[in-house]
C-alpha cells in the first residue's frame, strides 16, 4: 500500500516542511521505508484556523447530522478492511486478533456516541420556570444546558493504535459535542494514522460536514506538539500517554494567557489487594489470573497491575511462590516501538539494584532484535516499599511489584501511601469486605474504579464506565476518557435567563421538539412546558 506522509488540513494534504521520519516494525527490529511530513507552524495555525471557523457551524448543525457523521466514520474504518489491520500489526507488533477487536472496539464506540447524540440527555438541560409574585422577590425564568467547547486537539496514544489513536474515545467524543478536531498523531504508528484520517475526511465530506471540521498532523518534535496546545483557537486537549508528556501538555494548557482543560491521562500503578480469605480459597487461580493480567498486550496497558498486596501469611508465601514461578517461565514479549522498550529495560534494571528488593525474571530469553522484552516480578516488603518512590510509580511493562504487609494495620498503611490511580482491584470473600471496610474506604479516596474479584485490564465502552482517577493517574478525577460520560470534557454550562422562545435553542423551548429528558423544576420529564394560555385555563 501506498503512503502519501502528508499532513491533514482539512480536505487539503499539506507536506510544507522539510523534516521527514519514518514508522518502524518492532517485531522486525527495521525502519520502514514510508517518510512521513513533520508538520510546520504554518500548518499548525492552518489546520487550527480551519477548525476554528467551521466551529460556528459545527455548533449548530442537527443532532441527527452528527449523529450520521460518526456512524459514517465507524463504516469508512471498517471499510478500510485488512489494509488496516495489517498496517497497524506491522507498526506496533501486536496481534492480528487484538487489533480486530479493538478496531471493532473503535467503531462501536463510534456509533454508541451517535445514540447518545441523538438520545440528548447528556446535555443535562435544566429549566427553572419564573416566579413573578414569589416573595420577597420574583424568580426569573432560568434554563440551563451544556454547549460545544470549541475546536479541540487531540493527541494519539501508542498502545492503542486506533481505540486511543486519530478516531478513538477523544475524538469520537469531540466530535459528537459538534466540537472540531485537531488530532496530533503518534508518530509510532504513521501509516495506520494515516488510513484512520483518510477515513474520517472521507466521512466529513460525505455528510456535509463544514470544511476544518477533523485535522491531522504529524510531529516529532515536543515542540511543535506544544504550539498546538498553545495556539489560542484551541480550546481543550485530550491526551494518553506517559507523566512526562502529559504534564507538558497540561502545563502549556494552563500558562496560556487564557488557560485551557487539558484532560490528560498519565501514569497508573493499579493495585491490587489479595485478601485472606481469598488467599485461602482460591489462591493458585488468582495468581493465574494475575500473571496473565500484568502480561496481556506485554504490560503496556494503561491499566496493568503494577503492584500486588496481601498479608504475610502462609497462603500468602505458597501464593507468591506460585506467582513467582509463572514469570520464571514467562515468554517474552515485543513492545510497541523502541523508546518504550528501551524505557522499560533501563526502569526495571535500576528497579532491581533497590535495597530490599528481590527480582524473578524469566528465564526465557528475549530478542532484542524484535524489540522483546521478558517479564519480571519484584518482592519487598512494606517499610522498602513505602519509603522508594521509584517502587510506586508506574513501570509500564510486564511487571509488578508484590508487596507483604505484616499486619492489618500494615497493609492499610500500604493501601494510604498509593498514588493517584486508574483502578484498584481488591480480591476477596463476603467476609474479608466485612473485616476489610476501611481498605474499601482508603481506595475510595485513591482511585476511578474499584473491581471486586476481578482484573482491572479489559474496559468496557459504557454509559457507567469511568477511566480517570487522581493525579497521577489523570489531571482531573471528575472526568473520563472511556464511556460515554468522556463527552462531558468537551462541553460548557450556559444559562439563558428571560430569553424568548424563538431565540432560545431547541432543547430549551417549552415544546420540547426533541422530546429529551429535562429537569423542569426540579422534576425529571420528557413532557413539555405549558404555555401561559394553558396554565390560566387549568
Amino acid at each position: 500500500m501506498d503512503f502519501h506522509g502528508n499532513n491533514f488540513l482539512g480536505s487539503e494534504l499539506s507536506s510544507l516542511g522539510p523534516k521527514v521520519f519514518h514508522g518502524f516494525a518492532p517485531a522486525r527490529g527495521k525502519e520502514l521505508p514510508e517518510a512521513f511530513h513533520q508538520a510546520t507552524l504554518d500548518e499548525i495555525n492552518q489546520a487550527v484556523g480551519l477548525a476554528v471557523d467551521a466551529f460556528s457551524s459545527l455548533r449548530q448543525k442537527p443532532a441527527g447530522d452528527i449523529a450520521r457523521l460518526l456512524e459514517h466514520i465507524a463504516a469508512e474504518i471498517e471499510a478500510l478492511g485488512d489494509a488496516l489491520i495489517e498496517r497497524a500489526v506491522l507498526e506496533s507488533g501486536l496481534p492480528q486478533g487484538r487489533l480486530e477487536g479493538e478496531r471493532a472496539r473503535t467503531a462501536g464506540q463510534l456509533r454508541l456516541f451517535a445514540s447518545l447524540v441523538n438520545e440528548g440527555s447528556y446535555l443535562d438541560v435544566r429549566i427553572d420556570e419564573a416566579l413573578p409574585d414569589r416573595k420577597p422577590l420574583p424568580r426569573p425564568d432560568l434554563r440551563r444546558m451544556l454547549i460545544p467547547i470549541g475546536p479541540v486537539a487531540v493527541f494519539g496514544a501508542s498502545n492503542f493504535p486506533l481505540a486511543f489513536s486519530v478516531a478513538g474515545g477523544d475524538t469520537a467524543s469531540a466530535l459528537a459535542a459538534r466540537n472540531p478536531v485537531v488530532v496530533k498523531a503518534h508518530p509510532a504508528h504513521p501509516g495506520t494514522s494515516e488510513l484512520v484520517a483518510g477515513a474520517i475526511s472521507r466521512a466529513v465530506k460525505d455528510t456535509g460536514m463544514p470544511e476544518g471540521t477533523f485535522s491531522m498532523v504529524h510531529a516529532t518534535d515536543p515542540e511543535i506538539s506544544l504550539q498546538l496546545v498553545r495556539h489560542e483557537g484551541i480550546q481543550a486537549v485530550g491526551f494518553t500517554g506517559s507523566e512526562r508528556a502529559g504534564r507538558a501538555i497540561f502545563n502549556a494548557a494552563a500558562e496560556r494567557p487564557h488557560p485551557i482543560p487539558a484532560y490528560v491521562e498519565m501514569g497508573s500503578i493499579n493495585p491490587i489487594f489479595v485478601l485472606p480469605g481469598a488467599l485461602a480459597s482460591s489462591g493458585e487461580s488468582i495468581a493465574q489470573g494475575l500473571f496473565g493480567s500484568i502480561n496481556m498486550g506485554v504490560g503496556q496497558f494503561c491499566t496493568s497491575p503494577g503492584v500486588v498486596v496481601g498479608s504475610d501469611e502462609p497462603n500468602f508465601d505458597a501464593f507468591g511462590k506460585r506467582l513467582a514461578g509463572l514469570f520464571e517461565n514467562g515468554a517474552p514479549g515485543t513492545m510497541l516501538y523502541p523508546n518504550i522498550w528501551n524505557a522499560y529495560r533501563q526502569a526495571a534494571e535500576q528497579r532491581a539494584q533497590t535495597p530490599g528488593v528481590r527480582s524473578i525474571r524469566s528465564t526465557v530469553g528475549a530478542d532484542a532484535q524484535k524489540t522483546e522484552v521478558t517479564p519480571v516480578l519484584f518482592e519487598a516488603n512494606a517499610d522498602v516499599w513505602l519509603t522508594n518512590k521509584d517502587l510506586t510509580t508506574e513501570l509500564f511493562g510486564p511487571s509488578a511489584v508484590l508487596v507483604r504487609g505484616r499486619t492489618r494495620e500494615e497493609l492499610l498503611r500500604i493501601a494510604r501511601g498509593l498514588t493517584g490511580t486508574l483502578t484498584a482491584s481488591v480480591f476477596g470473600t463476603p467476609e474479608d469486605l466485612a473485616a476489610y471496610r476501611d481498605l474499601i474506604a482508603i481506595l475510595e479516596q485513591k482511585a476511578g474504579r474499584i473491581l471486586f474479584n476481578s482484573f482491572p485490564t479489559g474496559v468496557e465502552v459504557s454509559n457507567a464506565m469511568h477511566h480517570g482517577g487522581p493525579y497521577p493517574a489523570t489531571a482531573d478525577p471528575k472526568f473520563t476518557s472511556v464511556g460515554t460520560a468522556a463527552i462531558l470534557r468537551f462541553l460548557r454550562p450556559v444559562c439563558y435567563q428571560n430569553f424568548p422562545q424563538d431565540v432560545l435553542p431547541d432543547e430549551l423551548r417549552d415544546q420540547n421538539p426533541r422530546g429529551i429528558w429535562r429537569l423542569i423544576n426540579g422534576v425529571l420529564t420528557k413532557d413539555q412546558l405549558k404555555t401561559p394560555a394553558t396554565k390560566a385555563s387549568n
